[in-house]
Parts: structure tokens; sequence; C-alpha cells
């Protein structure tokens, strides 16, 4: 089967045209203007290079192709520099929709996420709309919504390295926030059960959740972090509200590290069962400890 993917670059991207590749199916990649380095094992990689907002670009990835998988998102929008949600998750999913109906490809794997709603934030909202529009659109859709992801960037960022490098290598007291909980899930887990339901008819029009075998909270994370990097961590209690009170003033900057819609998310949580993984993957999700962490290691 030859697959068409759009946002095959980033840190999950790259995972799933290795998986893709492993499972013997021929790909063809999406590549802005000036990434094509990024591009994972390049000499068996049909490289397309243009722009998601090109219809051209589109038509070029897709041409050929038995499916196609749409992993483009964000995680904070920059709407000075054209970057937003409603482009890149919503726009995005409804020209892929249509561009694959022009070259007859009938299979669409769809990225979301956890929690998505509409109304929600932006982030979930937009992501939701096209959700939506995906499975409405008369094409064998399924939409894939995992926790939150981790596993080895391989020179990108991912979730538990962002934590690293923001809360356990600086030399100050990490913080934990009550409430908060996830259910991590390692991107291999990922890839493959995006590889399995390629084919898999049974999973045409469903929402499937992908969460690994445990729900944490913040501190339980952030213990697991320190310990996978070697490192001995104070953790302080800290409630969202006081993020919430310098979002609220600096979150239109963006160095800031965080947004008032991502702290609303944090707080709402993002977990789910390991069922769905097992399932798919025929064996048993990868949990979040430090052994499975120790790409972390110093």
């Amino acid at each position: 089967m030859r697959v068409g993917i759009i946002g095959g670059t980033g840190f999950v991207g790259g995972y799933l045209v290795d998986a893709l590749l492993a499972n013997g199916h021929e790909v063809n990649v999406l590549v802005r203007p000036g990434s094509e380095h990024k591009v994972r094992q390049p000499a068996r990689v049909n490289v397309v290079t243009g722009d998601l907002d090109s219809t051209a670009a589109l038509s070029a990835v897709l041409k050929g192709c038995d499916a196609a998988i749409y992993n483009v998102g964000l995680l904070r929008e920059f709407p000075r520099r054209g970057i937003t949600f409603e482009q890149t998750q919503y726009q995005g999913v409804v020209d892929t929709v249509s561009a694959a109906r022009q070259a007859g490809v009938q299979r669409l794997l769809l990225m979301s996420a956890i929690g998505v709603k509409d109304p929600g934030t932006k982030y979930q909202a937009t992501k939701c709309r096209a959700e939506i529009h995906a499975l409405h659109s008369g094409l064998d859709v399924t939409v894939l919504r995992p926790s939150v992801i981790f596993g080895d960037p391989r020179g990108t960022m991912e979730f538990a390295t962002q934590l690293f490098q923001d809360m356990i290598k600086p030399p100050l007291p990490a913080v934990a926030f009550p409430g908060v909980r996830m259910s991590p899930v390692h991107i291999k887990d990922v890839a493959d059960a995006f590889c399995a339901s390629l084919q898999d008819d049974s999973t045409f029009g469903q929402t499937i959740e992908l969460a690994g075998p445990e729900t944490l909270d913040w501190r339980e994370i952030v213990q697991r972090v320190a310990a996978a990097a070697g490192k001995s961590k104070l953790i302080l209690p800290m409630h969202l509200w006081v993020m919430r009170i310098g979002a609220t003033l600096f979150d239109w900057l963006p160095f800031y590290p965080v947004t008032r819609d991502q702290l609303t998310m944090l707080e709402e949580g993002n977990t789910g069962t390991a069922d769905a993984v097992k399932s798919l993957i025929g064996r048993e999700a990868q949990p979040f400890t430090p052994e499975s962490l120790r790409y972390l290691k110093c």
C-alpha cells in the first residue's frame, strides 16, 4: 500500500514513516520547503516539497496513494506569523479530504487527541471540527486520539524531554500541579497502532483513544522523569491558578512558556485506558517508567 503522509517530518511523523516502511508500505511525505533534511530514511521515501495550503502539493503527495495520514498539529499558534489552529488543524484537514477525493484515495487516518471538544479551547475545537468533517466526508476514516506521547525524540522534542529541560535540568525545585492526570503512551505504540488500523476495516468510522497502561498524576510523572535522568529533585506543589495569572498577563509573548488554553487543557487532564492500543498492536502498551525513559539519561 502507498501512503501519503501530511505531517511526516516531526516527532510523531518520523516514527510513522519508520513504522510504515517496516510494514512493507511505500510512503509519500509532504515536506515544507527547507525541511527536506528532516525526512526519515529519505532514500526510501518519495518527498513532495510544498506547503499545507497548496492544492498542487496536496494533490502531488496523494498521487498514486491508497491511503492518507493527516498528522499536522500545533501546541501553540502564532497568528502574526500566519500559524493558526484554524488553518493547520481544521482547514488543512478540509483541504486534504478534498484532495483525497480528487485523487481517488478512499482511506484516511486522522491524528487527533484525547479530550478534544467543541466548544473548548481553540486547539480542542479545531481538532473536533476536523474530526467531524473527516468522519462525514464519505471516506473510510479512522480518528486516532492519543494521550500525551513520549519516546526518544531523535533530535526533535517530545513531552518527557521538554519536562526534563523545563523542570529537572534547572537548579531549581520542580513543581507538581495537584489534580493533573495523564496516561502517557509510547510513540512506537502509537505508530504501530496507526499501521495496524490502516487496513483494518473494523476501524472505519471509528474514533479510537490511544493511552498508556497507567494514569499518573503530575508529581508521579515528574518523579519518573527525574529518576530516568539520574537526578534527585525537590518537587513543590503549585496550583494552576498561579500559572494562570502569569499566562493572563504574558501569554501573548512568544517566549512565554505556557498559554491560558494550555493550562485549561492541563487542568482537564488527558487520560484513557490501554485497551485499544493492546487490541490494535497485539501486545501490552509500554509504561511510562525510568526504563522506557532511559533516553533522558545524562
